[in-house]
């Protein structure tokens, strides 16, 4: 079976990497999307979504990188074809698979009229049993045929962030492979050892146990996001404390790492809070407790409401407050589930005027928000406009300001620096600098105390 062909089924925010990365390492690659816009961008060697070195991906490797609306075509044209369509949530959090099914008949259609041997790599996260118990049947079905031996199927979950896809895909920390059979799990390595820069190891196991696998590792990362965030808030209440010093302790013990503590703003993004409900539904379902789930995805949601409270403490009137970052992370446009949309939506239902700015994410904020808010042409403007302003992504363009940019006569703008950008650079001699999880610094000893609220608008005042 030759692997110099393969074809992605989905052109979206994860498919157009995956082919335009395979592409790069020296696959001839066929892209399929429902979608004629994606198509044609492929075709015209542009990046059909916004993400950090895609469009030079694409734009470079034009000769080896096409796409279709016609799945059958694409897998007649080559050896293995990756699934990288979405799988939503459903009304109990677990996941669909509309999507999966529909091309997953597509693809089983075109094994029935073919001779080779065909490797399906299903690539979207999918619930435990989800690949043995409906998408292996049906494929068998459809095509006629028998799985490892007229085709393989492998369940291969990437675990990336959206704003750094390539880098993620080129440097994965190991490759996940469900296998129904090792050769198919042997052709799926093989595979990724072209297209990786570095040697991941790779954990090949059952279906089910690495669908249990992705949401598994989800789940403990939002735990520790969610452990890092709660101290935070002690560290706020403890005259002294520094979640930063605290962490970076914590994080220097092997059995816990420093990836992931920094005790900021709650997690957000497509993958983290629905793989969480994911996981703690798949438990309810099946008879077992998961308590720990259940409390991070609560935590979670509490953070904001953590930080909406103290920003109403410091809004007197009709003063406004301003957020700098509405993407759920840097490099993305993306706002699902953003904590900065969050705060904007909490203060606006409780009549505080704000202003919003994002070097990216404002037509999609616009989707979130409507008109409730003030959408701001730049920093400057939140900053000139607003009496509070909060950091709230840590784009490179916010790491840029300086203390000169919040002078202004009269009252001292209130700066909340909720990932601590700013710590030790002055800022404190122009506006009233706050930062998360510090107890008794200038005038914060605790973000959750009206006290540290009023100390801050009399400094501010005076």
């Amino acid at each position: 079976m030759s692997l110099s062909t393969v074809s992605v089924a989905g052109l979206g925010k994860l498919g157009a990497v995956m082919a335009a990365v395979l592409a790069d390492k020296g696959f001839t690659v066929v892209g399929v999307d429902l979608n004629p816009a994606a198509v044609d961008a492929i075709n015209r060697g542009l990046a059909p979504v916004q993400e950090p070195m895609l469009s030079e991906y694409v734009s470079r490797n034009r000769e080896r990188l096409s796409a279709t609306g016609d799945i059958e075509a694409a897998v007649r044209e080559s050896g293995v074809t990756f699934l990288i369509v979405p799988t939503p949530s459903g009304p109990d959090g677990t996941f669909r698979l509309d999507y999966i099914l529909e091309v997953i008949r597509g693809i089983g259609r075109a094994l029935r009229a073919k001779d080779s041997y065909h490797l399906v790599v299903v690539s979207s996260t999918v619930m435990p049993g989800h690949t043995e118990n409906e998408v292996l049947p049906l494929l068998e079905e459809i095509s006629g045929k028998k799985c490892g031996v007229d085709f393989g199927l492998c369940y291969n979950p990437e675990f990336i962030a959206l704003g750094s896809v390539i880098r993620d895909m080129l440097n994965p920390d190991m490759l996940l492979i469900g296998e129904s059979d090792k050769k198919a799990g042997d052709l799926l390595e093989s595979i990724y050892r072209r297209v990786c820069d570095n040697q991941p190891p790779a954990a090949r196991m059952s279906f089910v146990n690495a669908e249990l696998t992705k949401i598994s590792v989800n789940t403990y990362v939002t735990t520790k996001i969610s452990y890092a965030n709660m101290l935070a808030a002690v560290c706020e209440r403890l005259p002294g404390a520094d979640v930063d010093v605290v962490t970076g302790a914590v994080g220097l013990d092997s059995r816990i790492g420093r990836k992931y503590l920094k005790g900021a703003l709650s997690y957000g993004g497509p993958c983290f809070p629905r793989d969480n409900v994911a996981f703690a539904a798949m438990a309810r379902r099946v008879g077992a407790e998961a308590v720990l789930a259940e409390a991070t995805h609560k935590t979670n949601r509490l953070h904001t409401e953590r930080l909406g409270e103290f920003v109403l403490n410091l809004v007197d009137g009709d003063a406004t407050a301003g957020i700098l970052g509405l993407s759920y992370k840097p490099g993305t446009g993306v706002v699902e589930e953003s904590p900065g949309i969050a705060l904007a939506r909490y203060l606006r239902e409780r009549s505080v005027p704000v202003a919003v700015y994002d070097p990216l994410a404002l037509p999609q904020a616009k989707g979130e928000l409507g008109d409730s808010v003030h959408y701001a042409g730049s920093a400057a403007e939140v900053i000139d406009r607003a009496r509070v302003v909060l950091v709230m992504t840590a784009w490179d363009e916010f790491r840029s300001l300086t203390p000169a940019d919040f002078a202004r006569p009269g009252a001292r703008p209130i700066l909340i620096d909720c990932w601590r950008l700013y710590q030790g650079k002055g800022f404190d001699t122009t506006c009233t600098y706050l930062t998360l999880g510090a107890g008794n610094r200038r005038a914060q000893t605790g973000l959750s105390a009206s006290g540290a609220a009023q100390s801050a608008r009399e400094h501010a005042a005076g």
